[in-house]
Parts: C-alpha cells; sequence; structure tokens
C-alpha cells in the first residue's frame, strides 16, 4: 500500500507553487499525494488528513505565521485521536524556530533549497514498514 501524505498550506498565505512541486515529486515517487489547496485552517487541515487515513502531513508556510498554525494542527489532529500522524513542514522558516517547532511535534523543517530527492528520502525512511 502506497504512503499517503497530504500537502496543506494553513493560513492565508497565497504561495503554493513550492507545496505544489513537492506535492508532484512525492505523488511521482509513488505516495499518493492530497493537496488541500490554499487558506486551509488548521482544523480543516486535521479533517482532511482524518478522513483521508493520511501517513503524514506536509505544512507550507511562507507568511511567518509557522509559529502559531503549524503547531495548531498537530494539536488539531490530537484532538481528534490523530496523533500517529506524522506531520513535517517547510517553507521560510528561521532556523531559530526549527526547534521550538520540533518542540510541537513538526519534524523535520526543509527550508528554501532543500532537494526533492532529500525529501523523498526522509519519507521512504520515515515510512517504510
Amino acid at each position: 500500500m502506497p504512503v499517503r501524505i497530504l500537502i496543506a498550506k494553513p493560513g492565508l498565505d497565497g504561495h503554493d507553487r513550492g507545496a505544489k512541486v513537492v506535492a508532484r515529486a512525492l505523488r511521482d515517487s509513488g505516495c499518493e499525494v492530497i493537496y488541500t489547496g490554499l487558506h486551509q485552517t488548521p482544523a480543516q487541515i486535521a479533517e482532511i488528513a482524518v478522513q483521508e487515513d493520511v501517513d503524514g502531513v506536509g505544512l507550507s508556510a511562507l507568511s511567518g505565521a509557522h509559529m502559531t498554525l503549524f503547531p495548531s494542527v498537530v494539536q488539531e489532529l490530537r484532538s481528534r485521536g490523530a496523533d500517529d500522524i506524522v506531520v513535517f513542514g517547510g517553507g521560510i522558516i528561521p532556523d531559530t524556530d526549527v526547534q521550538a517547532l520540533a518542540d510541537a511535534g513538526i519534524t523535520p523543517i526543509f527550508g528554501p533549497g532543500t532537494s526533492l530527492d532529500d525529501i523523498q528520502a526522509w519519507v521512504d525512511e520515515q515510512f517504510s514498514d
């Protein structure tokens, strides 16, 4: 059974090219990928993740609201009993925020310039049987 990944854009960030590139690369490597589209609330993202029975949720943020939105997605997943879903992130996220996001349950963070091969290798390792 292929790995199921939800790629999501929480908040009002209107830039989704990177999220779409990652979604396509994961799909092309054999994952089933669901892309939520823009302007999703943490509750919407968590609900879609549960409904679609995903293994992981990849969050993308360029707006600077990652310290609020990313942990909120984790909390929404937990409130639905879905704390087994792995949450990872990417976008323009300062190095100084990475540890706090990890402490909140979002790891790893893939920053600008991360190769698609590195992201796919992490997915393969994280979700291998």
